[in-house]
């Protein structure tokens, strides 16, 4: 069995772009379509992989992660307040 990095696609409220493919990307969408409805049973328009397969690109991409996370402005740091007391268990009976 292929291991291939969609599991499946999940039926999401889309919303719709307009892009440009080319021919050979075309070809690999549809056989990349057909090697996952061959495992999973169930058949995907290719148009329905571009979404999910750039969600995976941009989760695995490091370096925009670190970018974007840096670009955030730091939450204002909250007083903790800790169940444990830093008293002496002799200091609390005295």
């Amino acid at each position: 069995m292929t291991k291939l990095k969609l599991a499946g696609i999940d039926d999401d409220k889309p919303v719709k772009l307009t892009v440009t493919l080319s021919a050979a990307l075309h070809r690999n969408l549809v056989a990349y379509a057909e090697i996952l409805a061959n495992e999973t049973g169930k058949s995907v328009e290719p148009a329905k992989l571009i979404a999910p397969m750039v969600e995976k690109f941009i989760a695995s991409d490091r370096g925009f992660a670190q970018s974007r996370n840096s670009t955030k402005k730091p939450a204002a740091p909250t007083p903790s307040k800790s169940p444990f007391s830093l008293s002496s268990p002799s200091s609390a009976q005295g």
